[in-house]
């Protein structure tokens, strides 16, 4: 790796491990539990701290922890479910902070390296090149643009940053792929910068129309989309979709892949029907869905 020793030293100083509780009766616990470990990325020396979404999601408490053994409670600022990213503030001046920017110049090829938390005060390191850069889906009703694929494994927990050699934050790390784990994921710093001030003003990206929401974990077949299970109580439940339907089509439109079926859905915004032709047990049934809100059905109690 070819950061030198002191940017490295600056750089784990703006990486904080992130713990939260979660209340039983929210709807994310069953799926990611009540107790969650996370990483988060200082990026404002006045106390901001970005991280995964699904750490802090419908957490009653937050608590950070630098590297150096502070401790602080943080609020939850911002979110956006659509990206996966979280702004948190804690009541803190003149942090040392990361200095985040595009990933545009990025390639195949390319160097990078990854900080995150083991724990309170343990941070790891790990580095090789970017191996992908392009449309990125999964199974949680979720398409990025321009996901950051490498050749190495989140060294610790989710939410932490990726940082090219000369210490610019590119990316923030969101989960390992594969079963194995030799590679990750990092979301492109710019799906932050470009909605920072909304972030700030409004809590959320008001200027991105709103999705309907499924609630229903998809994966692709060489015959179609099945549904691989379903948000207890989410909307597809509510309106009869079942785990090892065979999603046919949305709205009398055929949708062969995965992206198809997102993209189809996300002309919808929530409350809008939706109709669904499924294959179940070798009949055709439809089901005729009220698109949810996801940020509404997870918002903190």
């Amino acid at each position: 790796m070819d950061a030198s020793v002191e940017l490295l030293k600056h750089l784990l100083a703006s990486v904080v491990n992130v713990h939260t509780e979660i209340p039983q009766a929210h709807p994310s616990s069953a799926i990611l539990g009540q107790e969650r470990m996370g990483t988060g990325t200082v990026v404002d020396p006045a106390g901001l701290v970005l991280t995964a979404n699904y750490v802090v999601m419908g957490s009653e408490s937050i608590q950070v922890s630098f590297a150096a053994g502070r401790k602080a409670r943080a609020e939850l600022v911002a979110q956006d479910f659509d990206v996966g990213l979280a702004l948190l503030r804690v009541k803190r001046q003149g942090l040392t902070a990361a200095d985040p920017g595009s990933s545009e110049p990025l390639d195949r090829g390319h160097e990078v390296f990854a900080i995150s938390s083991s724990g309170p005060q343990e941070r790891r390191v790990a580095n090789g090149v970017v191996t992908y850069l392009g449309e990125f889906e999964a199974y949680w009703e979720y398409l990025l643009e321009r996901g950051i694929v490498t050749n190495f494994p989140n060294p610790g927990y989710a939410g932490g940053p990726l940082f090219t050699p000369n210490g610019r934050m590119v990316g923030l790390v969101s989960l390992n792929l594969s079963e194995i784990g030799r590679s990750l994921l990092a979301i492109p710093m710019e799906c932050y910068l470009a909605n920072a001030d909304e972030f700030l003003r409004y809590g959320r990206v008001v200027s991105r129309k709103k999705r309907a929401w499924l609630g229903v974990f998809a994966h692709p077949l060489d015959e179609g989309v099945i549904i691989a299970g379903v948000v207890p109580n989410g909307p597809g439940a509510r309106s009869g979709l079942k785990e090892g339907d065979l999603i046919l089509s949305l709205d009398a439109e055929e949708v062969p892949t995965r992206r198809d079926l997102y993209l189809s859905l996300w002309r919808h915004a929530p409350g809008d029907r939706v109709r669904l032709e499924v294959m179940r047990e070798n009949e055709t049934k439809t089901v005729d869905v009220s698109g949810g809100d996801r940020a509404e059905f997870f918002k903190q109690l």
